[in-house]
């Protein structure tokens, strides 16, 4: 097997013993792809792995930055209690259509809220809501803006919340100090953002799987 099918069965090992999809992510997938949706969702592990963060941290209010077909949505989601809540963002009323539908059909939508625009506009819409903070927010959107999302995350969480930052790997490209492409540029900027603030305490990972070669960032707000 080539390296890549090694990773795509290991994945599948995974998702079969640790994180089974059930009819609802199922459908979340076959919907979006149905609907020509970007293949960008994350995987079932990954997707476990926000829930457990979540459940981990107790927490009660998520913000998502970047919906798609609501596949790391209903994942999220399902880590709330019954009186929690999930705001999620998504450019895209195409595929915020497509997230609204599999988000209700998995039965939660009494906790989803998504909010369809760019974010750099929704975000300081919510700012001026005040909502409570957010305990956990995820950054899965267009790479370019990950710095600025990062810095609006800081301004809607409290000390303990925790920032995921998805993608930040790019096939290994951001330590490409000379790219000139948005995703990397971006990424990198949030990442020396990140490590370089005194509010947050972070780390990244890198990983393999059927989403190839990519990773995560995670930081805890300190203050």
């Amino acid at each position: 097997m080539s390296e890549s099918q090694v990773w795509d069965a290991v994945d599948d090992y995974f998702t079969t013993h640790l994180a089974p999809e059930d009819d609802a992510l199922t459908a979340a997938t076959r919907d979006s792809e149905a609907a020509g949706l970007p293949h960008a969702a994350v995987t079932a592990p990954q997707g476990k792995l926000l829930q457990l963060l979540a459940q981990i941290h107790g927490a009660t209010r998520i913000l998502e930055i970047g919906t798609l077909g609501g596949y790391s949505t209903i994942w999220l989601s399902r880590a709330l209690p019954a009186d929690g809540r999930l705001i999620s963002l998504e450019f895209s009323a195409k595929h915020a259509e497509v997230a609204t539908r599999n988000i209700a059909r998995a039965g939660l939508d009494g906790l989803v809220e998504v909010r369809v625009g760019p974010a750099l506009e929704s975000l300081p819409k919510l700012v001026d809501e005040n909502p409570a903070p957010f305990d956990l927010v995820f950054i899965d959107a267009d790479k370019g803006n990950n710095p600025h999302y990062v810095e609006w995350a800081l301004k809607l969480t409290r000390p303990g919340s925790l920032i995921v930052v998805d993608n930040v790997v790019r096939d290994g490209r951001v330590t490409d100090t000379d790219s000139t492409a948005a995703d990397v540029v971006g990424t990198r900027a949030a990442i020396e953002l990140i490590g370089a603030h005194p509010k947050l305490s972070a780390t990244a990972i890198q990983t393999v799987g059927a989403k190839g070669y990519d990773g995560f960032a995670l930081a805890r707000v300190l203050a």
